[in-house]
Formats: C-alpha cells, sequence, structure tokens
C-alpha cells in the first residue's frame, strides 16, 4: 500500500472563533477543496454582532453588520487553513427574510465581484438562534 498519498480529509475547530453549536468542524478540507461550516455573526461569548437590544428589551437586527461579520468570519476560518476568500468558489446564503436581501447584497458586492464565487440564496424559516438573520456556508479550492 502506497503512504505517500496525502490525507482525504482533515477537519478543524477554528481558535478564537464562536465554538460550533454540535459536533462538526468550522471547516474540513477534502483533497484540494475546503468546506466551511455554516456561519453566523456570532462571537466566541455567545454575543451576535448586528444585535442590539435595549433596556426595555427591544431588539434590533442589522443584516449588513450580520453580513459583514458573517463573510469576516469565514474569512478568518479560510485562513486558518491556508486560504483566503479569493479561494472561494461557491456560496450557500440562508436569510430568514428576502427582505433584508437588498442589505445582504450590497455587503456582499463589498467583498465579492462577478469573479467571486457563485452563490444561491434561500430564505429559511429560522436559524438556529432567534437573533440570526443570515448564515452562510461555502467551499473554496486550494490546492494543498
Amino acid at each position: 500500500m502506497s503512504t505517500d498519498k496525502q490525507p482525504v480529509t482533515g477537519a478543524q475547530i477554528v481558535a478564537g472563533k464562536a465554538k460550533p453549536r454540535g459536533r462538526f468542524p468550522h471547516v474540513k478540507r477534502a483533497g484540494d477543496f475546503l468546506f466551511v461550516s455554516g456561519t453566523s455573526s456570532r462571537r466566541p461569548d455567545n454575543s451576535f454582532i448586528g444585535v442590539e437590544v435595549d433596556e426595555m428589551g427591544v431588539t434590533k437586527l442589522d443584516i449588513r453588520a450580520q453580513t459583514r461579520a458573517v463573510i469576516e468570519n469565514i474569512r478568518d476560518i479560510l485562513k486558518s487553513a491556508g486560504a483566503d476568500l479569493s479561494d472561494l468558489v461557491e456560496a450557500q446564503v440562508f436569510l430568514v427574510s428576502m427582505n433584508d436581501f437588498g442589505g445582504y447584497n450590497e455587503v456582499w458586492a463589498e467583498f465579492f465581484d462577478y469573479d467571486g464565487p457563485t452563490r444561491t440564496t434561500v430564505a429559511v424559516h429560522q436559524l438556529p438562534h432567534p437573533h440570526l438573520l443570515i448564515e452562510i456556508k461555502a467551499t473554496a479550492y486550494k490546492p494543498r
């Protein structure tokens, strides 16, 4: 049996990022591809970027701030695996409301142009926390 073959998979939890809310990695390598698990604006302390709650308990959610934080979290996760946003080839985006599409799309354009990753955006009934407006999972191509 040959021992010169590279490992097929490698999964990792990224230090300094919010711990996954289940038994799955932030990122997993399969050959030359990196698969990033669904990522939100959650911080390591379990608070969320793009969420303000006033003294009366009124919640204000900001799709632009959440989208920016999600993309920056994906960037950091990719960096931990030796890649960056320019290596993304595909993204699947989950919005709780398509009313947020415009704000999300504006922020997306701050990071990507037509040569960026392919993208599919769908509306979902809910995400793992009521303060979340968006979650993105992505695939990058980064040869070893």
